[in-house]
């Protein structure tokens, strides 16, 4: 969450933002049938099926819970890590968009029931 303050001084606008952290995930979306040059871009294994493949991204905070994420991802479904930042809390799994709606679903799940964090919705393109 971002919080601004305004302040102003001599007739001069300064803002100030701070990044106060929380238990959330703030972005849960899978691409469906990206095409190559997104995985290319992102650094992402080129040797893919792009007819049958997905790209799922999650920001977490705090973001060293991107490493559970990323465990949860390999664990509930056929999803390959793609990613994962534990500084910025960046997660990305691929694999098919049943296997990375799966590792999203169960993420979301997990977070939202056993570490009661608050949860964005799930969104697809």
């Amino acid at each position: 969450m971002n919080n601004y303050q305004y302040l102003h001084h001599d007739e001069k606008t300064r803002i100030i933002q701070e990044l106060v952290p929380g238990k959330q995930i703030t972005l849960a979306h899978i691409i469906a049938n990206p095409d190559a040059i997104l995985y290319k871009k992102l650094g992402l294994d080129p040797a893919v099926d792009y007819s049958k493949s997905a790209i799922g991204i999650l920001t977490v905070s705090p973001s060293e819970t991107a490493i559970i994420a990323a465990d949860i991802a390999l664990k509930s479904s056929g999803a390959e890590l793609g990613f994962v930042d534990r500084f910025s809390g960046t997660v990305i799994v691929t694999g098919t968009v049943s296997e990375v709606e799966a590792s999203l679903a169960a993420i979301t799940d997990y977070a939202e029931n056993k570490l009661g964090f608050a949860i964005c919705p799930l969104t697809k393109t």
